[in-house]
C-alpha cells in the first residue's frame, strides 16, 4: 500500500493524533458518550482549560467531533473510527508491554504512533512485527480517509 504523505504531512498527522489531550477527549466520548460543553472540565479534570479547548477545537476542525444541540460534544464517524484505531493500538501495546508493563492509555497510543511514524513515508514497514504492520495499514487507511489530519493548518478557535 503506497502512502500519500510527504514527510512533513506524516509528521503533522502523527503529532496531532498523538496529542494526549486529543487521545483523552476522543476515547472519553467513545467510552461514555457525548459530553456537554460545560462538563468538559469535570469529565477530564487532568487536562487544563487550554488543553481542553485545544483538543475540542482540533477535534471539531478535523471532523472528529461536532456539537450536537442539547447533547454536547459527540464523535463523528471519523472520530469513532479513530477511537477504534486507538483501541487497536493500545491492545497491541499492552500485549507487548510497551512503553512499560503498566502505563497510561494515551502513553501507549503515543508510543505506537512513534513506532509507526517512520513507516508512513516509506512503501513498507521493514522488519515490522505482523501486528504492528497491521496497525500501520489501519493507520494509513484512516489517514487516507481523513486527509485533513495531515493537510490542514492549525485549527482556529471556535467561538
Amino acid at each position: 500500500m503506497s502512502t500519500p504523505f510527504t514527510s512533513a504531512e506524516a509528521q503533522r498527522a502523527i503529532e496531532l493524533l498523538a496529542s494526549r489531550s486529543l487521545v483523552r477527549l476522543v476515547t472519553e466520548i467513545d467510552d461514555n458518550g457525548a459530553i456537554p460543553p460545560r462538563r468538559l472540565a469535570g469529565t477530564l479534570p487532568d487536562l487544563s482549560t487550554h488543553q481542553l479547548r485545544t483538543a475540542s477545537d482540533t477535534a471539531r476542525a478535523h471532523g472528529l467531533s461536532r456539537i450536537a444541540p442539547g447533547i454536547g460534544l459527540e464523535l463523528t464517524e471519523a472520530g469513532m473510527e479513530l477511537a477504534g484505531l486507538y483501541d487497536a493500538m493500545a491492545r497491541w501495546a499492552r500485549r507487548h508491554a510497551v512503553p512499560a508493563p503498566v502505563c497510561e492509555f494515551s502513553s501507549r497510543i503515543r508510543h505506537v504512533l512513534a513506532l509507526l511514524a517512520p513507516s508512513l513515508i516509506t512503501e513498507r514497514a521493514d522488519g515490522a512485527e505482523a501486528g504492528l504492520a497491521r496497525l500501520r495499514t489501519l493507520l494509513i487507511q484512516w489517514l487516507a480517509d481523513n486527509l485533513q489530519m495531515a493537510r490542514v493548518s492549525e485549527p482556529e478557535p471556535v467561538a
